[in-house]
């Protein structure tokens, strides 16, 4: 009997109060939609850098001293450390290769001889091509041969991981900021609807009702509320990317479209949440107020 009549409240409170609710509705669309659009864009640039992590290289360049056979089993060996996804080895005659293709030269020609040291060039698995992973793994390639030369672009990675820190600490914030706001909005417009009816409220207490009674239906009319804000904002942000950025922008849309199909269901759940965290943040101040009158 109380569960029906606290589903029949949650959804008729809506419709008392449609002015409200609209204003809190659209307010909380245009707030999702902007979450919709960071979120997407901030996967995107992970996924970029997760791309470029991807790509980076180490070479262990190998003493002159050692032989075919000594450099293979230390290529076997580096490739079992933790974190490297490929170690290859390449030869004088490889790297000689190399020279003439990218320089258009014959060094042996040039210089009678081939000066070139034989090497291994590593990559990583993404979560590993830090620069604390790689600082972590050099040492380790030194203990296995201690007169190797490691060399790798550090300045390079340190730039990629100040970029994604710097991008992390942006994007999160204004999502935090945006999410917040929702959340008090949506908890504000709960508290009017229930000032409105604090009658109703005041003899639903005195006839012995319990504050779960009291307060779960303008808990679901919040969550009514997020979840038509985010199936409206999960609607616009695919009509942006799906359908505009598509036709306009085809090469923009390719990076952009793997996450926009997270954050389309992502954006419905997080208005269905943010609305029951407003409303059930506001009930309970709410109630807590009316209990020491």
């Amino acid at each position: 009997m109380s569960l029906s009549f606290v589903i029949k409240e949650g959804f008729s409170s809506i419709g008392r109060a449609k002015m409200p609710a609209a204003i809190t509705v659209t307010i909380s669309f245009f707030a999702l939609v902007l979450l919709g659009l960071f979120s997407t864009v901030s996967l995107s640039f992970f996924d970029v850098i997760q791309e470029l992590r991807s790509k980076v290289e180490l070479e262990v360049f190998l003493g002159d001293t050692m032989n075919e056979t000594q450099a293979q089993e230390i290529t076997g060996q580096i490739k079992k450390l933790q974190g490297i996804r490929e170690a290859l080895y390449v030869s004088k005659d490889e790297a000689a290769q190399t020279f003439a293709h990218d320089f258009g030269e014959d060094i042996v020609k040039i210089l009678g001889s081939n000066p070139l040291p034989r090497s291994i060039r590593l990559k990583f698995l993404p979560d590993y091509a830090t620069p604390e992973s790689i600082g972590r793994i050099v040492p380790e390639i030194r203990k296995i041969s201690p007169d190797v030369d490691v060399r790798y672009n550090q300045s390079f990675l340190g730039q990629i991981e100040n970029n994604a820190r710097l991008f992390t600490l942006l994007t999160g914030g204004i999502g935090v900021l945006i999410s917040l706001a929702t959340i008090v909005l949506i908890g504000y417009t709960i508290r009017l609807a229930m000032f409105s009816r604090k009658e109703k409220i005041r003899t639903m207490r005195l006839v012995g009702a319990t504050a779960w009674l009291i307060g779960a239906p303008y808990v679901i009319e919040g969550a009514l509320q997020g979840l038509l804000a985010g199936s409206l904002a999960s609607g616009a942000v695919y009509l942006l990317f799906d359908q505009l950025l598509f036709r306009y922008e085809p090469g923009i849309y390719q990076v952009l479209q793997p996450s926009a199909l997270l954050i389309y269901p992502s954006t419905v759940l997080l208005g269905l949440m943010l609305g029951i965290l407003g409303s059930a943040w506001s009930v309970g101040k709410y109630l807590r107020v009316v209990s020491k009158r």
